[in-house]
């Protein structure tokens, strides 16, 4: 059973624009639908198909998502243009993580369709997420609880600026 150690800034993450979100849209299409900024949404970098932003729930810090705009749930609907761009934003995820958080390792995943694990299968995102030697503690184990040292603005703001720096505006 999972526990969970309560995280009262993320309240506001969870629960703001919820009366502007459609249930039966992806998250992300809701994001990008409410009209919030760039700085509300957690994200970090938009491309001209693909955008960047943070998972809300994080394995690690600056744990991101590389994502195309339209709500598209398989790698083979992908435009050629779509596929393309995701591609080259998750290397310039890589990159910018590497720059920003010096991990030892960086994962780079897809899970398509709820049976593979994908939490939010309607819409294709693939995970950025720097790994360290040790990132997991006790507190996995025994409490089955992750803790985050670093807010989610935080990693924002770190890796805005750096996707700025290093790709460009």
């Amino acid at each position: 059973m999972l526990e969970h150690l309560w995280n009262g800034w993320r309240a506001e993450y969870v629960q703001r624009d919820s009366k502007k979100m459609n249930g039966s849209k992806s998250i992300f299409t809701q994001i990008l639908e409410s009209g919030m900024s760039d700085h509300e949404s957690y994200i970090v970098h938009r491309g001209t198909t693909c955008f960047v932003i943070l998972n809300a729930f994080p394995y690690s810090p600056g744990h991101m998502l590389v994502l195309p705009y339209r709500e598209v749930g398989d790698l083979e609907l992908l435009s050629d243009q779509e596929r393309e761009e995701i591609w080259v934003l998750v290397k310039d995820a890589v990159r910018v993580l590497k720059a920003e958080y010096s991990p030892q390792g960086v994962n780079v995943g897809i899970n398509m369709g709820a049976s593979a694990g994908g939490s939010v299968s309607q819409h294709l995102h693939v995970h950025v997420l720097p790994r360290w030697g040790g990132d997991t503690n006790f507190m996995v184990t025994v409490a089955n609880t992750k803790i985050l040292p670093e807010s989610l603005q935080v990693s924002a703001d770190r890796l805005r600026a750096r996707f700025v720096e290093m790709v460009g505006g």
